[in-house]
């Protein structure tokens, strides 16, 4: 039987239909196999020729010769779609902090891909009326029932106290109490915490030329893995105008620190913390997981924490030259506390 040329177009395009149906469905399987497609890269706006350019393989950028990032984030977007897990379970981990918890509902399968779920940020637990120990137990339970209802298993709820909080007397209080109803506080050291926040926000195919930074108040970790082997390092926080050590000693130390990274690792910076999440806040696109934040000299900070976490910003900027730090709005460091787990 002889086919029409309509009926040729048909066919044609059921199986175009077909190729796209299948690609859509296994791309983030692609991407996690063979690295991020030509969208994972940094995207400049075609519309605004000063948005500035990629960064060359030594991590400065042809644009800028001065070490600054001269490019607005509103004109850049960081397009990576990361790996969806597959057949994965629920778990739950807590990060506990001096004024409240964080907390993060996460799906995690068996090769380590993840999905933020829930998450429940600056949840305080530390009220004038949980005095007694009977009133911190009591609100524990409850704060764990939630987790609960929500579908994790009680042996796959964890908690996690931060290296700069582990000594605040609420939070010795907090972890004595989730020990009278059977739950252990896992500890952390800053090496650990970078190496936890690296394992998090480091997507696979950018391991080679990127770094992390994860700025806490009372500490910034730096990470990054050369030939299989992981760095992290620690230097000033952005609290660190209550100790009295000046912006010009903090820029020093911290430009001494990510002196540290390889040269051919300073491509991207993926970036999380406090401060960056408030930088990130004012340039994000609607719900868009990653967010590239403006140059340094681009913030107007307000209050002395802000003051204190750009100079700390800056000076990571001015050392290694990198002009792009992408913050994720998912990550945390104790998310990569879960993927470190059996």
């Amino acid at each position: 039987m002889k086919l029409t040329a309509f009926s040729k177009i048909l066919i044609i395009a059921l199986i175009l239909g077909v190729l796209l149906f299948l690609y859509k469905k296994y791309e983030p399987t692609l991407q996690e196999k063979f690295g991020s497609n030509p969208n994972s890269e940094m995207q400049t706006n075609a519309e605004n020729p000063e948005a500035g350019t990629l960064p060359s393989s030594d991590g400065s950028n042809s644009s800028n010769q001065n070490n600054e990032s001269t490019a607005s984030s509103n004109s850049r977007t960081f397009s990576y779609s990361a790996p969806v897990p597959v057949n994965g379970k629920l778990k739950g981990v807590v990060e506990l902090g001096a004024a409240g918890f964080n907390s993060f509902i996460v799906l995690i399968d068996d090769q380590k891909r993840w999905k933020l779920e829930k998450a429940d940020f600056g949840s305080s637990l530390v009220h004038e009326k949980m005095v007694t120990d009977d009133d911190i137990r009591s609100g524990l339970k409850n704060y764990i029932r939630g987790m609960l209802d929500y579908g994790v298993a009680g042996k796959d709820i964890h908690f996690v106290v931060s290296s700069g909080a582990k000594n605040e007397e609420k939070v010795v209080k907090i972890a004595k109490g989730l020990k009278d109803i059977g739950y252990y506080v896992n500890e952390v050291t800053p090496q650990q915490e970078g190496t936890y926040g690296f394992q998090c926000v480091m997507p696979g195919s950018f391991e080679d030329k990127s770094f992390m930074v994860d700025m806490g108040s009372g500490n910034t970790k730096i990470a990054f893995k050369l030939n299989g082997k992981m760095t992290a390092l620690e230097t000033h926080g952005s609290k660190y105008f209550q100790k009295g050590i000046s912006d010009a000693q903090v820029q020093t130390d911290v430009s001494k620190t990510v002196g540290q990274i390889p040269v051919n690792l300073r491509d991207y910076c993926f970036i999380i913390g406090g401060i960056p999440f408030e930088m990130a806040k004012e340039v994000r696109n609607g719900k868009e997981r990653f967010t590239v934040l403006k140059a340094p000299t681009e913030y107007k900070p307000s209050g002395e924490k802000q003051k204190a976490g750009n100079v700390i910003y800056k000076a990571i900027a001015d050392e290694t030259g990198c002009n792009y730090f992408v913050f994720d709005w998912d990550a945390n460091f104790t998310i990569g506390f879960l993927l470190g787990l059996k």
